[in-house]
């Protein structure tokens, strides 16, 4: 088995410090609609946006919402932190993992 000690991808890069400092990641305006929602933040990973599919971290600020958007392939998250309000009153919460199917609509909020 390899030991691995740096990764890259598409410009998330992570490497095993001494010092075991985690280096920050650049977040910028979520751009994916036509407009930009206020509060949200994101850094892509492999995301492609002729597809709609990849990787990528998603930021909200509290008393965010995303717009109400239908999806053409599968979302899937984790929470790493606070909580998300679905448009059906689910509440997920820390270390929660949601997978949404091809053809679901929703919209989600935080506190």
């Amino acid at each position: 088995m390899q030991k691995l000690n740096s990764l890259n991808l598409n410009g998330l890069i992570y490497e095993k410090k001494a010092n075991n400092k985690t280096p920050k990641i650049k977040f910028k305006s979520f751009d994916n609609y036509v407009t930009v929602f206020k509060g949200m933040k994101w850094h892509k990973i492999t995301y492609d946006k002729k597809t709609g599919q990849g990787s990528y971290i998603l930021k909200l600020k509290p008393n965010t919402q995303t717009p109400c958007h239908k999806h053409s392939n599968y979302e899937e998250f984790y929470v790493l932190d606070g909580q998300l309000i679905d448009k059906d009153n689910t509440k997920l919460n820390k270390g929660d993992f949601v997978s949404f199917k091809p053809g679901s609509h929703h919209s989600s909020f935080t506190k």
